[in-house]
């Protein structure tokens, strides 16, 4: 028998392209075989974010792979998920995804309790002399570690 993978899922790129400002656990609504190819390890959270319609939260763009060893069941590795969060959190977020011009994305997905949850995060966008200050940044921290 397979040893099941606990390996978090990241969205490496938003770590470079957004400046995360708060964040948020979320449990998620998924299908049997969506959480069987996740624990496999088989989701990709690059370019997905999230939507608020009639006060819920929707994760869009996240997709996730058809399990292999499923028979039936099989769903649209791209549909929409509804991300369940505490309505003060959703109008919260909402409120500052309208007035402040702020983004709502997923950093990372991983299993609690056999549950899989996404951080989420409040994030801005950063400009490229941000980026580019990051990385400067970052690469003399890891030199000064080296030391």
């Amino acid at each position: 028998m397979k040893a099941k993978s606990t390996k978090k899922i990241t969205n490496k790129k938003a770590f470079h392209d957004y400046a995360i400002l708060d964040r948020f656990e979320a449990g998620i609504e998924l299908k049997g075989s969506e959480v069987k190819s996740i624990r496999a390890g088989e989701a990709n959270l690059t370019g997905s974010y999230v939507k608020f319609v009639n006060g819920e939260a929707f994760i869009l763009g996240m997709h996730i792979s058809p399990y292999r060893n499923s028979s039936f069941d099989r769903v649209d590795p791209v549909r929409e998920r509804k991300l369940l969060l505490h309505n003060r959190e959703i109008r919260k977020l909402n409120n500052n995804v309208l007035e402040k011009n702020l983004t709502v994305i997923p950093l990372t997905l991983y299993f609690k309790r056999n549950f899989v949850k996404a951080e989420i995060a409040l994030v801005k966008g950063r400009k490229l002399y941000d980026k580019r200050e990051a990385l400067k940044k970052k690469s003399s921290q890891r030199e000064i570690r080296e030391k």
